[in-house]
């Protein structure tokens, strides 16, 4: 398990330079981190909140993309759908699966930051476009 400042020092690796996405990248990997720390009993209630966290954030990004007509939209969009319909299609109650997808929510981000989110964020950076307006 990740200690708390292992999740900082991930996050700060993981910055963007863009406020917005940075302080909602950081908020995620505590969120999923804690969640991995905690008892089974609040699993179910925790990858809720971390759907909609998910969902937030994706929905903010989208938006974003949106104003500044960015030619990548479709392909980002669909990233995004796929790891929320993975989340979405668990089954309730089923613990171990919750736990695994947790799990597997960090080095997916990881990677999706490296590649769609800062490609977007050059793009947002280029328009003057680093928060919504």
């Amino acid at each position: 398990m990740e200690t708390s400042t292992e999740t900082k020092a991930r996050s700060a690796d993981m910055a963007l330079g863009i406020p917005l996405f940075d302080e909602a990248h950081e908020a995620m990997a505590e969120q999923v981190v804690r969640l991995l720390e905690g008892p089974d009993e609040q699993i179910e209630a925790g990858m809720a909140r971390l759907t909609e966290a998910l969902e937030d954030d994706f929905r903010l990004e989208e938006s974003l993309m949106e104003a500044i007509d960015y030619p990548a939209l479709c392909s980002h969009r669909e990233q995004h759908a796929r790891v929320l319909a993975a989340l979405h299609r668990l089954p309730p109650g089923d613990v171990a699966a919750a736990r695994h997808a947790a799990g597997l929510i960090l080095p997916w981000f990881e990677m999706h930051l490296a590649t769609a989110d800062t490609a977007l964020a050059i793009a947002l950076q280029i328009a003057g476009r680093t928060a919504p307006q």
